[in-house]
């Protein structure tokens, strides 16, 4: 979680003063991630996490196969702030999604920013650039209030984090640098096949 957190951190700085970020749901979309993120961090110490590596292989080859069955989806321009006009259904759907998603985060993390990312753009109609950068915002609420908890319960390996953490600071500015220079198309590509991937490689370790 602390690595997580350092890297949304770096991921999240380049675009600080852009129209990337949804300024006007940012606010409402943090309080609910730090909410359901200090759920899922409390439940880790009381609910066994055994049985959740085996729901995400599902969960990504579901997302794989509604990306590529949709492939309007995330091709929006991230410089127009409102690409489409989502309804308030959708927003309230939107909204409880990313509250449950901060729960999960906080709990097990695995896959998250990923699942953020898809929902992003299926309940707030972004585009890739705006979901990659609103849910790294996302991510780091959840991974920051998750780190507090953890290292209240003195779980944390202090030493092993500052490596990693400054190493995955460095590359999240250099990712989310090499992603606004890249075209919406390609965003799209490179999203799919990492998804892919995941998927994958969590279906081989099921059962290991």
């Amino acid at each position: 979680m602390v690595t997580l957190t350092l890297m949304s951190v770096g991921g999240v700085i380049p675009f600080l003063k852009g129209p990337e970020l949804d300024r006007a749901k940012a606010p409402a979309l943090i309080v609910l991630t730090l909410l359901g993120s200090v759920i899922g961090a409390m439940l880790v110490f009381e609910v066994p996490a055994e049985w959740l590596p085996k729901i995400i292989p599902f969960a990504m080859l579901f997302m794989l196969v509604f990306l590529l069955m949709n492939p309007r989806l995330g091709s929006g321009k991230a410089r127009n702030p409102e690409v489409s006009v989502t309804s308030k259904r959708r927003l309230r759907a939107g909204y409880f999604a990313m509250f449950l998603l901060a729960i999960y985060g906080g709990f097990f993390s695995g896959g998250y920013v990923t699942l953020l990312i898809a929902a992003c753009i299926f309940f707030f109609r972004y585009s890739f650039l705006r979901a990659i950068v609103m849910a790294r915002l996302m991510n780091v609420g959840s991974s920051l209030i998750a780190t507090f908890i953890f290292a209240w319960h003195g779980a944390i390996d202090w030493k092993l984090a500052g490596i990693t953490g400054a190493a995955a600071f460095a590359g999240g500015i250099a990712g989310a640098g090499l992603a606004g220079r890249i075209s919406e198309k390609l965003l799209r590509v490179v999203f799919i096949g990492a998804v892919a991937v995941l998927a994958l490689k969590s279906l081989l370790s099921i059962g290991r």
